[in-house]
Order: C-alpha cells, then sequence, then structure tokens
C-alpha cells in the first residue's frame, strides 16, 4: 500500500505541479487540495491523463467548516470533497476544493467529465447553497420546492424556519411557522442502592 501511495503522489506532483495546493497522506489515503480556479483543469487531468487515469467519481459531497476544531478555523467556509477511482490503476484519491467567496460560493461543476456528479452536485446545492458552475440542471432534489436556506448548514436551525401540514378545511398542505418549543434535554441517571451487585 505505501509503495502505491508514493507512486500516486509522485505521479501527482510530477503531472499537476503547483496546482497542487496542498497534499495530505494520512491513514494510508491521499487528499489534494486545488485552488477554485484551477479545480476544473485539475479534474480533467486527473481523469485523461495515462499516468493517472481516473475514469470514476465515487462521490461528492459539500462541507460547511464554519464550526470546525470548536470555531477555532479561519480559512473559508465551503468546500467540495470528491472521491476518486482509478480502475486500471487500483487507487483512490480524495481532492478538496473550497469556494473562495462565503457569502455566495460558486465551484466548477465536473458533470461533464463524470456524469455521476450530475445528482452529487445537485444535493451539495440544495443542502449546502454551493452553487456549481457549469451544471446544466442544477434545482434542488432533496428539500421541497418552496424550501427555504440550506439545512446542511451549520447555522440553519435544527427544527428549520417553517413546518408543513394538512389542512382539512383547506384541503390542502399549508406551511406555517415551527411551533416546536426549543428545549434542552438532559438524560437521567436512575440508579438502584445495589446497582451490579455492590453494597
Amino acid at each position: 500500500m505505501t509503495q502505491k501511495l508514493d507512486t500516486l503522489q509522485a505521479a501527482l506532483e510530477r503531472i499537476l505541479g503547483d496546482r497542487v495546493a496542498k497534499m495530505v497522506r494520512a491513514r494510508g489515503e491521499l487528499t489534494m487540495t486545488v485552488k477554485a480556479g484551477d479545480y476544473f483543469a485539475v479534474c480533467k487531468t486527473l481523469r485523461d491523463h495515462p499516468d493517472l487515469a481516473f475514469e470514476q467519481l465515487i462521490d461528492l459531497c459539500g462541507v460547511d467548516y464554519s464550526t470546525y476544531r470548536d470555531g477555532e478555523y479561519d480559512g473559508l467556509r465551503y468546500a467540495v470533497v470528491s472521491h476518486l477511482l482509478s480502475v486500471s490503476k487500483n487507487w483512490r484519491l480524495r481532492i478538496k476544493v473550497f469556494a473562495t467567496d462565503d457569502d455566495f460560493p460558486v465551484v466548477a461543476a465536473v458533470t461533464p467529465l463524470w456524469t455521476a456528479a450530475n445528482w452529487f452536485e445537485r444535493e451539495a446545492f440544495d443542502l449546502y447553497g454551493i452553487v456549481f458552475e457549469g451544471h446544466e440542471d442544477l434545482r434542488r432534489i432533496l428539500t421541497d420546492y418552496g424550501f427555504i436556506g440550506h439545512p446542511m448548514r451549520k447555522d440553519f436551525p435544527v427544527t428549520g424556519h417553517v413546518e408543513m401540514r394538512y389542512d382539512p378545511e383547506q384541503k390542502r398542505v399549508i406551511y406555517q411557522p415551527v411551533t416546536i418549543e426549543p428545549r434542552e434535554i438532559t438524560p437521567r441517571v436512575i440508579r438502584e442502592d445495589n446497582y451490579g451487585g455492590l453494597h
């Protein structure tokens, strides 16, 4: 495994050069961070270069780093993390890219390179509000049509902003402000006097 990672890391550094912003090797895996401006070109090279040959995108997800490491993190807030697989070379790579604007996060779409990214990018758009530039059908995929906000963002309230219910008088589903009272739940531990057979 170590020799395979050495070979992959050397190939990435040789082929991509200074387009690799950061390379982390931990737990037998490589994670490569690239700049948003280089993201699409790097992904195209990862797919097309015969020494890399990452034919498949396995997964793509959004990440919100706003509360990372108990608020000590001071970098960009939103990232897109993709997992790539080379079947012919039998190796994997995690690639990370940060959106340069926290108020309006935008990252290039990789759906022209790997069609599997289509629904993954829609999911990251829906749940995190990350816009994928060049995506042909970027619309919500998991939340309702009229949903406001992005529920996986760390500042989104756990109970949401609105709730929906069926109104028998109007004979339709209606939206209303959330009626759940926020509360703190503290577990109660009750033990008998001779718990565990100890006296």
